[in-house]
């Protein structure tokens, strides 16, 4: 019996590592590497931020939008989710320091409605007051941009006639918690969504990165806008699928020059990013909660299990699956500039997000799904 798992378990790797999508070769999807000419006319782009609570961060994203170099139309607007901590204030005394008072504008979102999430009627509140964009590009109140990004994005958009640009923002991984668990974070989502598979137009594969989409007026208005999305809790993928569902184009990469400010420094902090997501992934099915848990330790952790199996018939079927997974994790790890050993923990980090999986199905049926900041966003059960 333990020599047929152990079979399984290497075909598993098998295909994960030679027929899905190539994810795990994050080189290919590395968009600072890439060049694009710069198109004739640079459009008009507006920048659309929510921030909720972003006080510690929201002056140094000033500082990164006063500081882009966009030959362009560029302007910015900070959508004020009703913050209590001086956020609004912070922002607007960071564009004053910076001389850019002109292209920032400060607004409060309105009274939050029945059917939005926070951040979307946030965002909706912002697209409504730049109606004059070409492009919208949302990004959050954590993130840091390099002064190229916007050019880098637009070029992208223009020369490959896309919708929808998105880029993985670098997060952070200095304290313990992040080094074993923010590369499992990118790995695993770019498991679920290859990128590779996502720019392919025949492919049902959509997702993008929340921290800097790049969009199209014309697609957002094709869709319905973000009304269309209004209660998705995982409104990236959300809108990425809508943008593909209407015959538009979609491409997401990885970046260094953007950085997060968020600080995941103890374990909790982890537990509840991947708690406020994990079951709505799952369209809040306990059948697919089920086959997830039983897929997490079958693919992740009976690999280095049964490689110390008693039984040594199954080490070579088990190894060889073991070395196919710290192979595939290896270029994660070292995009973020880790030592390589972190690579041989990823069975770690998978039953640690197993575990967050499950707190995040519970949580919901106890009616405190997708909490972000004070909210609870997931749909009633």
């Amino acid at each position: 019996m333990l020599v047929f798992v152990s079979l399984i378990v290497l075909v598993i790797w098998l295909v994960l590592f030679f027929a899905w999508g190539n994810f795990w070769q994050i080189w290919e999807f590395d968009s600072d590497r890439a060049q694009f000419p710069a198109p004739p006319e640079w459009p008009r782009v507006t920048a659309v931020v929510p921030a909720r609570n972003e006080a510690a961060s929201i002056e140094a994203v000033i500082r990164g939008f006063a500081a882009q170099d966009y030959a362009g139309g560029f302007s910015v607007i900070v959508v004020d989710d009703h913050s209590d901590d001086g956020t609004a204030r912070l922002a607007f005394r960071a564009a004053t320091d910076t001389n850019a008072a002109s292209r920032v504008r400060v607004i409060s979102a309105p009274e939050l409605i029945g059917g939005w999430t926070g951040k979307l009627w946030a965002l909706h509140a912002g697209v409504n007051e730049s109606a004059a964009a070409e492009f919208y590009w949302f990004t959050d109140a954590d993130v840091v941009h390099a002064p190229d990004t916007l050019r880098r994005l637009v070029s992208r958009a223009q020369a490959d006639s896309l919708d929808l640009t998105s880029l993985m923002v670098l997060l952070r991984a200095e304290t313990l918690a992040e080094c074993l668990l923010i590369p499992a974070f990118l790995y695993f989502f770019l498991m679920l969504y290859p990128p590779k598979w996502n720019a392919d137009r025949n492919s049902r594969t959509a997702g993008a990165a929340g921290g800097c989409i790049l969009l199209r007026q014309a697609a957002l208005k094709r869709v319905g806008g973000l009304a269309a999305i209004r209660d998705e809790v995982i409104d990236d993928c959300a809108l990425a699928r809508a943008v593909k569902r209407s015959g538009g184009t979609i491409w997401m990469g990885l970046t260094r020059a953007s950085q997060s400010l968020r600080s995941y420094g103890h374990f909790s902090h982890i537990r509840d990013m991947i708690a406020r997501t994990a079951f709505t992934q799952l369209r809040y099915s306990p059948t697919l909660l089920a086959g997830t848990l039983v897929a997490m330790i079958l693919t992740f952790v009976l690999p280095l299990a049964l490689t110390f199996s008693a039984n040594i018939r199954v080490w070579p079927f088990a190894l060889a699956a073991w070395c196919l997974m710290t192979a595939s994790f290896l270029p994660t790890v070292t995009f973020y500039r880790l030592r390589p050993i972190w690579a041989l923990l990823q069975p770690l980090a998978a039953l640690f997000y197993t575990y967050a999986t499950c707190l995040s199905a519970a949580r919901y049926w106890l009616g405190r799904g997708g909490q972000w900041k004070g909210r609870s966003q997931a749909a009633n059960h």
